[in-house]
């Protein structure tokens, strides 16, 4: 009896010590963690596609003409007369490769910058809380860096000056989206959208495998979720 009385007291304590929830630990250690996630999702993004073939060997990303210019882009290829667009298209998807690099040091800023107050509503919050705060904090500065890396790759195509003729004016009838006005707008665009969706595959993947984080501390919040 004496024995089975002290299994079940030994039982009681272990589960009280893993009964753990995030209002256990320190605030310090909530927010560590969440930046040490955070931090690793903003890195694996842009080397995924900050790389050769980053964007254009990616049917989800791969960036292409947009609405009736994407359109009218495919029945061209279709016709035998795509080799413009194609060099075109190719030159766009590697613009965004060689820019989604200088996307890593304005994300790790962002993460640094973040509030105690900050982590508490991104941990309570949906899978994309966190994505959400560094597309809120940096996507403006990344777009500043974006847009002259992306122009001058852009630029030695001629088609490319075509495509500024005629999608300021498509913009104006509203064809197509402002943003999508002139080349470089669009690709920078574009490249932010894909870097932001991959950061929050990121950290839905860690949210729903804590066992993949790459630091402990990241691995003991999420756990904790």
């Amino acid at each position: 009896m004496l024995r089975l009385t002290t299994l079940l007291a030994t039982l009681t304590l272990s589960a009280s010590a893993f009964a753990l929830s995030l209002a256990d630990l320190s605030q310090s250690e909530a927010s560590g963690g969440l930046k040490d996630a955070l931090a690793q999702g903003a890195k694996v993004a842009v080397q995924q596609l900050g790389k050769p073939g980053g964007f254009s060997n990616d049917p989800e990303v791969r960036i292409e003409l947009p609405g009736k210019l994407g359109k009218a882009a495919r029945t061209m290829k279709m016709m035998g007369m795509g080799a413009q667009v194609e060099q075109l298209e190719t030159s766009m998807n590697k613009a965004a490769e060689a820019a989604v690099p200088e996307a890593q040091a304005l994300l790790l800023d962002a993460v640094k910058k973040m509030t105690v107050t900050d982590a508490k509503g991104i941990l309570s919050g949906p899978n994309d809380a966190a994505t959400q705060y560094l597309n809120r904090t940096s996507r403006e500065q990344i777009r500043a860096r974006f847009l002259p890396i992306v122009k001058k790759a852009t630029d030695q195509v001629g088609l490319a000056q075509q495509y500024n003729a005629f999608a300021s004016q498509a913009a104006t009838f509203g064809v197509i989206d402002a943003k999508s006005a002139s080349v470089e707008g669009y690709v920078t665009e574009q490249a932010l959208n894909a870097l932001f969706e991959v950061i929050a595959k990121q950290e839905a993947s860690i949210r729903q495998n804590p066992a993949g984080a790459a630091t402990s501390l990241a691995k003991k919040v999420f756990g904790l979720l």
